[in-house]
């Protein structure tokens, strides 16, 4: 059985090698995901009005709230597979 942790951080070191790179809403996920999984719910002040991308990160994080952090870690692993597949 594999060790979910270190799938997870496999996965990340996977992403930074992708054959293309993902289409924005795709990175929003993978970006999302990882955080959940690697922090738990998002925390800190939503960035400002202008901040397009750290908007929408904060976002995107946002919407993971209340996941378990193993359940976003397996799904990081997913997608990133799909990725890389």
């Amino acid at each position: 059985m594999s060790d979910p942790k270190r799938d997870f951080e496999q996965a990340a070191k996977d992403v930074k090698s992708l054959p293309e790179r993902p289409d924005n809403d795709t990175l929003l996920r993978l970006y999302a995901l990882y955080k959940q999984g690697a922090e738990g719910d998002v925390n800190g002040p939503k960035p400002g009005f202008f901040d397009f991308v750290g908007t929408a990160k904060y976002e995107a994080w946002a919407k993971l709230k209340g996941t378990p952090q193993d359940e976003a870690m397996r799904k990081y692993v997913e997608l990133v597979k799909q990725l890389t597949a």
